[in-house]
């Protein structure tokens, strides 16, 4: 696997960070490789802008700051709106489809998916970002479902646990 960055973006509360610290958790924990992930939340107000950067690579990394990414997942329209612009060339813009709705064309592939609607059906619209990862493990294969699964039984409450195992399997089974 060579070096593959990927920007989360969204606001408060959609599960931005968990989502990074999910990825990085999965590649190192449980599929043998390296990851660096940082995040930035704004805390003077509620539902302000957060982001999780996340590079993952069977190398080790020595530049840890996503500059163009090659994944951008956009759990809001303010998220497109700010980070559409870095995503690289031949990259992949996932979103939110009933969060983040207008996509400028480009030099990428777009993976709509209705997580937020799909997780109201889960029982539980905090989980959408759940979806959104099983559907971007399903479509590109950046790391195993085994490793997700894991990532997610250490990282979450154990309360939460079965709920946010069931969403991203549910991501997993989105047609693509």
């Amino acid at each position: 696997m060579n070096r593959t960055e990927i920007l989360v973006g969204g606001v408060g509360g959609q599960g931005v960070i968990l989502t990074g610290i999910l990825l990085g958790t999965a590649a190192t924990l449980f599929d043998g490789k390296k990851a660096v992930q940082t995040q930035a939340y704004s805390s003077e107000q509620r539902g302000g802008m957060a982001r999780a950067e996340v590079i993952l690579s069977s190398e080790a990394i020595t530049d840890p700051q996503v500059r163009k990414p090659d994944i951008l997942i956009a759990l809001a329209e303010d998220a497109v709106i700010r980070h559409l612009k870095k995503i690289k060339p031949q990259g992949l813009l996932v979103i939110d489809s009933d969060l983040a709705q207008e996509v400028k064309p480009g030099d990428y592939q777009v993976l709509k998916v209705p997580a937020t609607s799909m997780a109201e059906q889960e029982g539980n619209i905090v989980v959408a970002n759940l979806i959104i990862l099983g559907a971007l493990i399903k479509k590109t294969g950046l790391l195993s479902v085994p490793a997700m699964e894991k990532a997610i039984e250490v990282s979450v409450p154990p309360k939460a646990k079965a709920l946010n195992l069931n969403a991203f399997r549910r991501g997993l089974e989105f047609k693509i």
